[in-house]
């Protein structure tokens, strides 16, 4: 595994990393001659190319501490919808131009019992590939429903799909399907995705076509304490 990453890796660095510097070269231009009007959006390139390197390191540090069981189960009350709604704002200046994420809560209450930083970790995981695999302007969906014992959660985006006979290996670590070479990705996401559902006594399933989207339905137990987890 480590091998494969480190090959990865050193493809996937060097495009962010040459963004960052010619960025950083032409502020400093517009610096000495006292032109800023572009300054910003090439903070932006800057701000976006480390974030895709850091996505990259978590992506591996996630599978190594998955790999060699060092992930701990922390079970905490919060309140689910101000996680989302926080979740939401903060994932939205992460969108494409013209992407929204419509999100929406169907619950009596909302005050539930969960590893806050795992489920964020799903979550996010799964946001950043809808919005990753779909065009500027075509929203994502996130609607959740909550019982007394689990939550339900879908995702569904509108973009390049899963082609049919890659769907099978959807959830092997390194996995990208043949239309999604051209962006930028680990192939480990949902291979996390998977293993922190799993801690969580939780499930997956998805339904895709290709050119018309995907949608991943998950499911969690809830207001369990952390002795059930032990």
């Amino acid at each position: 595994m480590k091998s494969r990453f480190v090959s990865m890796a050193s493809h996937e660095f060097r495009t962010p990393l040459s963004t960052i510097l010619s960025s950083v070269s032409l502020i400093e231009k517009y610096i000495e001659n006292g032109s800023y009007e572009n300054t910003p959006k090439h903070i932006k390139r800057i701000k976006n190319s480390v974030k895709g390197l850091t996505d990259i390191l978590n992506d591996f540090l996630s599978v190594d501490k998955l790999e060699n069981q060092k992930t701990d189960i922390k079970i905490s009350e919060f309140d689910y919808a101000a996680f989302v709604k926080e979740m939401v704002e903060d994932m939205q200046n992460m969108c494409q131009e013209g992407q929204i994420i419509d999100w929406k809560i169907n619950a009596e209450r909302t005050v539930i019992n969960c590893d806050l930083n795992i489920l964020r970790n799903i979550l996010y995981n799964l946001l950043t590939n809808a919005m990753k695999y779909s065009k500027e302007g075509q929203n994502i969906i996130y609607h959740s429903w909550l019982t007394d014992d689990s939550i339900r959660i879908i995702v569904q985006d509108f973009g390049i799909g899963i082609p049919s006979h890659e769907q099978k290996l959807l959830f092997t670590r390194f996995f990208r399907a043949k239309n999604a070479t051209n962006i930028k990705g680990t192939g480990l996401g949902l291979n996390i995705v998977k293993s922190y559902l799993k801690m969580l006594g939780g499930t997956i399933k998805f339904t895709s076509e290709e050119g018309k989207g995907t949608t991943f339905e998950i499911e969690i137990p809830i207001n369990q304490t952390q002795d059930n987890n032990e």
